[in-house]
């Protein structure tokens, strides 16, 4: 379950709006009473205010995004994927000269695309990696030679020369999946029906180098949950002199047929999806190793227990051997297998096991260098750190109460270790680098204040930084190998001219703190709110996301301008990070082992307390809001205290963790055949008849991540139990439900409910707030 976050998941053309507050008789199960939509809710009268329309307008207030920002092979271009101003879910690929600056399209994805729809296998891509609401081209991979860059773009292939000229390579109704160009430039490969084919880039016919697949039988694609959960989207694995490619081949047909109904506005599809639900058969997975032509095809032995995950594929730089991470079912043994590629053989390199009462978490921070020792990730220490193995010997080149969140570059000559992490601050993303040879002596590249990601070239050479806080959005700087800038790739300043300039008058501060956790862990909070007039109070719109795996969402970085809308309006914003999270450590984080549903809902409690306990807040009006985990959050919040949240908003809830992934819910929640009462405490849907606080509840009529099974199982019982709550479904829209000119009618109804049950209901006589716990 990768995080939904605020602005991202919500927005959409929609249904009525239905409230369930009537229900007769009252013996029998009723169905909510549609009620006319709601009217848009007041829009702020000051002049700077920022209004519901513009938040979700052209261009984006945040200013120009570029993405997948790259340098060419030879240095002497930049290129990126930029969103247009008048489209800002549309991009096209930009180069900029490293010498001159001078920036020109290369691709127009408007006057190049066919606009042909894309195939549902590609789409579903494209949901697992959150770009379900992107136009034009989301990817791009330049020649080696750098003199041309493949470009997927509609369902099809082209390749564009630095000259402009742009050529189409396919041209076929089925669609090409995960296309690359060759490590040396020889060949264009990708995926179309359910097999491999590769062609030479020079010219010449494609050729099926798989031919099995089919059905159930998919070569070269990453399976469901290697996409959703594992962050492996790729099947694949080209050797880096281009004499074989590992090929993973996965079987479907031991997985359970869920009947998913996709409704939409004009009809409703219904699809036999293969869905590994939680306790139930995951798919049977073999890796192939063979030549660029399909023969000498042998198999890698991944052992006999087939009932475990493929999680990594990497070839070692001389491309004599390929490393296969073997994770078992439970995420608790996770073996490094070296293969021989041309028996396919496989011996342990390594290992790495959690706590008994804790999981693996998989990582792409690890690099094998060319003297075949490897820079590793692990969090045996308790916390996550780089690690060289050499020789059969570990020694950890980073250590301490913080966590490297992930590997950027490796400068092989000086052995020096460039890398991610929170060092300095949890709430920071800095960029540091560390000898080989001198251990822990650690040097921060980047300034403090920020939130930071980065990539670099394979000479670890050059840097590109990206950066925000929350009163600068996201800048990208092209910088040498000390963090001193370069240049800027894209400054994005806040002055006359931006987009946000006109709202700076109206921008509230961050707030940061800390409170305490009842068993003494400190949880880090953030808050914006309006200016302060004395003696007032004010409601809260209360945001959480709260599940593990992917889940800091208090960060110094940039939140983008929906918050601030929100403290326009006048609520406080507000949000917690609560146990069970990222980036703080395993103790932290195994707080949620078998536990769902329990830590996160005290933690926020914990938030909530505080902020009754503060003179300017009303504390009888602080809404809660979620989306997926989220919306399960908000569920088990009004379960398990009722009368604490005014109101609540549930997005795509998960409601019975029974029929959620195997690999995302048994990493938590274990087998339920072996501990079905960590199942039935977790779920959210027996107890939904103890919520007495109103409640919305939201979710995509076609989503194929979180079924709609998950809302409408709720939803029936609190209908069968006379428990009234309101509910908004929307017809087409999957776990994503976000687009132009629909994100105002999802908020609108967000904001007129909040604005009913919360912000214009009148005080009660007299409001008691709960005990705090006392901030630090």
């Amino acid at each position: 379950m990768r995080t939904w976050l605020l602005g991202l998941a919500l927005a959409s053309v929609g249904t009525a709006a239905m409230a369930a507050d009537q229900v007769t008789p009252p013996a029998a199960p009723a169905a909510p009473a549609p009620v006319p939509a709601p009217a848009r809710p007041v829009e702020a009268a000051k002049p700077g205010d920022l209004t519901m329309a513009r938040v979700f307008g052209n261009p984006d207030l945040s200013g120009s995004q570029p993405k997948a920002v790259r340098l060419s092979p030879d240095g002497t271009l930049l290129t990126s994927l930029r969103n247009r101003d008048d489209e800002k879910e549309r991009f096209d690929l930009w180069a900029v000269d490293t010498a001159t600056g001078a920036a020109r399209m290369l691709v127009d994805s408007k006057k190049v695309g066919s606009g042909a729809e894309l195939t549902e296998a590609e789409k579903m891509q494209r949901e697992r990696a959150r770009i379900g609401g992107q136009k034009g081209i989301v990817a791009y991979d330049w020649a080696p030679d750098g003199k041309s860059i493949l470009v997927p773009l509609d369902g099809d292939l082209y390749l564009a020369g630095l000259d402009g000229k742009v050529t189409r390579l396919t041209d076929t109704p089925g669609g090409e999946l995960n296309p690359v160009v060759s490590p040396k430039g020889g060949f264009v490969s990708f995926v179309r029906d359910q097999n491999v084919v590769v062609q030479p880039l020079s010219g010449g016919a494609a050729r099926a180098v798989t031919t099995g697949g089919g059905g159930t039988v998919h070569f070269g694609e990453a399976e469901f949950v290697a996409q959703e959960e594992m962050h492996r989207d790729t099947g694949y694995w080209w050797a880096p002199d281009e004499q074989h490619i590992a090929v993973e081949r996965f079987d479907e047909a031991p997985v359970h047929v869920a009947t998913r109904a996709s409704i939409g506005a004009t009809g409703t599809k219904v699809y036999e999806q293969r869905y590994p639900a939680a306790g139930t058969p995951n798919v049977l997975v073999d890796l192939y190793i063979m030549k660029p032509d399909g023969s000498g095809q042998v198999r890698v032995d991944l052992g006999t227990n087939r009932d475990i995950y493929l999680a990594r594929v990497d070839w070692t730089p001389d491309g004599r051997m390929l490393l296969v991470q073997r994770q078992s079912r439970d995420q608790k043994l996770m073996e490094m297998l070296r293969v021989d590629p041309a028996t396919g053989k496989s011996t342990i390199l390594f290992t790495e096991k959690s706590g008994v009462k804790s999981w693996l978490n998989l990582s792409d921070a690890y690099r094998v260098l060319k003297d075949g020792s490897l820079i590793w990730r692990s969090e045996r220490s308790g916390y996550g750190h780089l690690y060289r193995f050499a020789s059969g010997k570990w020694t950890q080149l980073t250590k301490g109460d913080w966590v490297v969140t992930d590997l950027v570059g490796i400068d092989e000559a000086k052995g020096r270790v460039f890398f991610l992490g929170n060092k300095d601050d949890v709430l920071e993303q800095q960029l540091y680098s560390v000898d080989v040879a001198k251990p822990n002596a650690i040097t921060r590249l980047t300034e403090a204040g920020w939130w930071n990601s980065a990539t670099m070239d394979a000479a670890a050479s050059r840097l590109i930084i990206s950066r925000s806080n929350p009163k600068q959005p996201t800048q990208v700087y092209l910088a040498d190998a000390t963090g001193k800038r370069i240049s800027w790739i894209n400054e994005n300043a806040v002055v006359e001219g931006h987009p946000y300039y006109p709202y700076l008058a109206s921008h509230q501060e961050t707030k940061f703190g800390t409170l305490k956790a009842k068993n003494g862990m400190t949880l880090y909070w953030e808050m914006i709110t309006p200016p302060l007039e004395p003696g007032k109070k004010y409601p809260v719109f209360f945001e959480h996301y709260g599940g593990p795996g992917t889940g800091q969402v208090v960060t110094r970085g940039w939140q983008g301008a929906l918050p601030q809308y929100l403290v326009d309006r006048g609520y406080i914003y507000f949000k917690i990070d609560n146990r069970g999270s990222y980036n703080r450590g395993r103790a932290f984080e195994n707080q949620i082992y078998h536990a769902m549903g329990t830590v996160e809902v005290e933690d926020q409690l914990t938030g909530a307390n505080y902020l009754k306990s503060l003179p300017f807040v009303e504390p009888s009006k602080i809404a809660t809001y979620g989306w997926s985990y989220g919306g399960y959050m908000s569920l088990k919040m009004l379960e398990k205290t009722p009368g604490v949240y005014a109101a609540a908003v549930s997005g795509a809830p998960v409601t019975d963790w029974q029929l959620y992934d195997t690999h995302y819910t048994e990493r938590y929640l274990g087998d339920p055949a072996a501990d079905p009462a960590s199942y039935a405490t977790s779920a959210a849907v027996e107890e939904a008849n103890k919520i007495v606080d109103p409640l919305l509840l939201i979710h995509g009529m076609a989503d194929d991540n979180v079924f709609l099974d998950n809302s409408t199982k709720v939803a029936a019982r609190m209908q069968a139990t006379d428990t009234p709550f309101e509910m908004m479904f929307y017809p087409g829209y999957t776990h994503r439900v976000a687009g132009p000119g629909i994100s105002e009618h999802v908020w609108g109804t967000i904001l007129n409910f909040l604005d009913r049950t919360v912000k214009d209901k009148p005080v009660p006589e007299a409001t008691s707030a709960a005990s705090p716990t006392p901030a630090k």
